[in-house]
């Protein structure tokens, strides 16, 4: 090689092409020296060594004229191996740079990828000097050049966003119009056949399971099978080159951009599902490929007076350590490149409130929060939390800052329960279905800060949870002790396939019950992508490891799946055609604050929302705690203020009334009377399998009828 070795510059950090060559830079603090080791290939321990003499702030850097992008890199890092001191400098191992843009190759575990001697009576105190270099992944220099084509972010509001959370190859890994050669990459997310799929449904945003470069267990390559979802990262800036079909050698990056890029052509932000709370490294017995071997005790959270071992807030065996200024740097410039160079639109936080823990409680103040709020980049996208980990206090629903969102575990459970006909919902269910305000509205926030779902990635589909009693996790290959057992016996006289028609029959309408109850609610509601076609896991309610049919989507719908696609985008079509069902503020509930005055609109007394009992009168206060009482109203009023304070936006839109029936038995509501010149019109009914709209509409002006377990939406229109 020609190149000419300068010094550089400490930032920015990572390997930076400037069309001439490449400045390199590493942050360790506890690092005695640095190498860059610059390789000719993967597979080989051959490589140009270049002592880093330059340090600046703990920052060691040096500038290489010459390197062109497609240069395969890493780092041996120099310093003391002292594990009881949390120091495992091990310079025999390579270290993947934190800042590459792509990563090339993938772990051999049968290689001393391990910084101790494994099988040493010491554990992990002995040092292991064995080169790993042929073993390990390498980071890539890329040019940042793409033609983005004058793309521009939809910029959908909060309150009109419906998210779609799914994950990239598997919507595409058996879709029998997408070539071969592109099943399960972001190039098939691209694909017309997905594309359409998404916009004629009426989603608004992909949240896309982590893209991050993450690893395979060893653990499950050992049992032949493979981490599906990828919450195993191993940096935060490399796209997943396993969801590429342009190679790993940096073609990832140009057609990830493209992904986004067509997405944003028809209207779809993206929102990526992010780990950054740990990496795929491990507590004290895992491997050592990056962050480990560059400077551990500054990367990671390590247990105070033992400083050999790993504090693990998520389960994973340790914890990034949010707490120092370089990790928090870190994750902030991970976060603008995603922004700023990838033009995501978002990002949800994969188990947040280990982010925000200081010492071991988890403060809504924390440093993590600070920094985000005053950027003035990250603090204009979607941030989207799940707001709990594994930790003492780890649950944390409602508790985030103002400029969030979160993931509302409390929407599940209580939806689910509601339609399984579980008693004494009714009041936790009413501040469901109005945006959790005894949840958000303390603080200022409005009903986008509650993510309603039914269903996500870890746990049941929309399909299994109406189909099984308990989880059926065998193929995880640990006697089906793995996962949550969030299911019960939804009384349905089957488990798992059937041909008994009233059994299926009774399936799909409490289905077209959950998603009409989420597409029904104030806040924002997520779909789990393949819901919408009947997609099932067989029982399986953890299938992080299954790469396979079992969690892909079945492109070849029957009959039954092609009317639920049908009804889901109608239910999403309704929603997003009446401001009255997405609300930008909190509804003046008379059941949540009896108080609350009248408020005049137009010059008529008006309230937004009334909750009814089957005989039409108003719910009273009592009436919500009884577990016999089950079958509930809920009208929307068609003129009201969009402002809790009684100041904001005029909604004029129709009137709305929602009938709910969990019971096993047929239920008659009597209607509240309709204004003159005005009865009530029938839009959906869950009895039927797609929207009665497409037939003459039903008016009607006394009673509906409500078959058992049945949900209806009546409005009130012109005779």
């Amino acid at each position: 090689m020609a190149e000419t070795i300068l010094p550089g510059k400490p930032y920015p950090q990572g390997a930076t092409w400037d069309g001439v060559g490449v400045n390199f830079s590493l942050y360790s603090e506890g690092a005695t020296g640095v190498e860059l080791c610059l390789f000719p290939g993967l597979g080989t321990a051959e490589a140009k060594v270049i002592q880093l003499r330059e340090c600046s702030g703990h920052i060691w850097h040096c500038y290489v004229a010459g390197i062109q992008p497609g240069q395969l890199y890493g780092y041996r890092v120099h310093g003391p191996y002292e594990p009881e001191r949390g120091m495992r400098f091990n310079p025999a191992k390579i270290s993947i740079d934190p800042y590459t843009k792509a990563l090339t190759g993938r772990v051999d575990w049968n290689a001393p990828v391990f910084g101790y001697e494994l099988g040493n009576p010491d554990g992990d105190l002995k040092r292991d000097d064995q080169d790993d270099s042929a073993a390990v992944p390498k980071g890539v220099v890329v040019s940042s050049f793409f033609d983005w084509e004058n793309d521009r972010p939809p910029l959908t509001p909060l309150h009109d966003s419906v998210i779609y959370e799914v994950h990239v190859k598997g919507i595409s890994a058996a879709h029998p119009d997408i070539p071969e050669g592109i099943r399960g990459t972001y190039a098939a997310m691209a694909h017309p056949a997905v594309v359409e799929h998404l916009k004629s449904l009426g989603v608004t945003a992909v949240e896309l399971m982590p893209v991050h470069a993450f690893l395979d267990d060893k653990i499950l390559l050992d049992k032949s099978l493979k981490n599906y979802w990828g919450y195993n990262s191993i940096n935060f800036f490399a796209p997943e080159a396993r969801y590429s079909s342009s190679g790993d050698s940096g073609g990832q990056i140009g057609e990830f951009k493209n992904m986004v890029k067509q997405l944003h052509r028809a209207g779809m932000e993206v929102i990526l599902d992010v780990v950054y709370n740990h990496t795929a490294e491990g507590n004290h017995l895992g491997p050592s490929l990056s962050l480990k071997n560059i400077d551990n005790s500054t990367y990671y959270r390590l247990v105070a007076d033992q400083q050999r071992y790993y504090m693990d807030y998520t389960g994973t065996g340790n914890t990034l350590n949010v707490r120092h200024p370089q990790v928090l740097k870190l994750i902030m410039d991970s976060l603008r490149y995603w922004v700023t160079e990838m033009h995501v639109d978002g990002f949800r936080f994969d188990l947040a409130a280990a982010l925000a823990r200081e010492l071991h409680e988890v403060d809504r103040l924390s440093a993590f929060f600070d920094i985000i709020n005053q950027d003035p980049v990250i603090s204009q996208v979607k941030l989207i939390a799940e707001p709990w980990d594994v930790g003492e206090g780890g649950y944390q629903v409602g508790n985030f800052p103002p400029v969030w969102a979160e993931w509302n575990g409390r929407y599940r459970d209580a939806a689910r329960r509601y339609w399984k006909g579980d008693e004494g919902q009714l009041a936790e269910l009413g501040y469901r279905l109005t945006g959790s305000s005894d949840l958000y509205q303390r603080d200022g926030r409005h009903p986008t800060a509650s993510v309603n779902f039914i269903t996500a990635h870890d746990g049941f589909t929309l399909q299994d949870l109406v189909s099984y009693d308990g989880k059926h996790n065998e193929a995880n290959l640990e006697d089906n002790r793995d996962g949550t057992n969030d299911n019960h016996s939804w009384n349905h006289g089957a488990e798992g396939p059937t041909e008994d028609p009233a059994i299926l029959e009774l399936r799909e309408r409490q289905k077209r019950n959950l998603i009409s109850t989420l597409l029904l609610s104030q806040g924002i509601p997520m779909i789990c992508g393949g819901d919408e076609i009947g997609r099932t896991q067989r029982g399986n309610n953890n299938a992080y490891c299954q790469d396979n049919e079992l969690s892909w989507f079945d492109w070849n719908l029957d009959d039954a799946r092609k009317a639920f696609l049908e009804f889901t985008r109608v239910m999403i079509d309704l929603r997003k055609s009446h401001p009255n069902l997405h609300r930008r503020k909190f509804f003046q509930d008379r059941r949540i604050d009896p108080e609350a005055p009248d408020r005049e609109v137009d010059g008529k007394t008006e309230i937004d929302i009334q909750w009814l009992r089957t005989d039409g009168k108003e719910m009273a206060q009592e009436e919500w705690h009884t577990g016999w009482v089950r079958c509930i109203g809920l009208k929307l009023n068609g003129q009201t203020l969009d402002d809790v304070n009684g100041v904001g936006e005029l909604i004029r839109d129709d009137t709305f009334l929602i009938l709910l029936n969990p019971h096993h038995e047929p239920v008659r509501f009597t209607l509240p009377g309709p204004r003159d010149g005005t009865a009530w019109e029938v839009l959906i009914d869950t009895a039927c399998k797609t929207s009665p709209a497409s037939s003459k509409p039903r008016r009607l002006r006394k009673t509906y009828q409500l078959i058992p377990r049945s949900l209806a939406v009546l409005r009130e229109g012109a005779l």
